[in-house]
């Protein structure tokens, strides 16, 4: 059983209302954390940048505005499918990501294949990879802030 999904994305890093520029983006889903999407953002000049979140709240945010705390995902348009912005926050910082929602999609279904939502504790190995998952979560955090 294949055990991840990648995929890579080009999405605008939105600086101001005047500034803007692609980037890179990674996207993976492993079955030893099936809860969580982790996007890797490749900014020029800097070290990549890994926030791990819910897939839920991923599959949300491209139909409707979703998110608590840290992380926002909304359609950029109400009216139209077009494009999804995703908004990550640590403190007073922030940043604003646009993403057409058609590679968001294409990604999500090929988790959903994988490891179809709502079916993640059905995992056998998860018990035991959850701990393991959690710890490098939190590294992961810890070295993001």
């Amino acid at each position: 059983m294949r055990e991840s999904v990648q995929a890579e994305v080009m999405m605008s890093f939105l600086v101001s209302d005047e500034l803007s520029f692609r980037i890179p983006v990674e996207l993976r889903y492993e079955t030893c954390d099936p809860y969580a999407v982790r996007l890797t953002f490749h900014l020029p000049g800097d070290a990549p940048v890994t926030w791990a979140f819910g897939r839920e709240l991923l599959v949300d945010g491209v139909g409707r505005p979703c998110g608590d705390g840290d992380v926002h995902i909304a359609p950029a348009d109400p009216e139209a499918f077009g494009e999804v912005l995703i908004r990550l926050q640590v403190g007073c910082d922030q940043a604003l990501f646009r993403s057409g929602t058609a590679p968001l999609v294409a990604f999500l279904d090929r988790t959903d294949k994988l490891v179809p939502l709502g079916q993640e504790r059905s995992l056998a190995d998860f018990e035991t990879h959850l701990d393991e998952a959690l710890d490098r979560i939190l590294a992961e955090e810890q070295s993001a802030g």
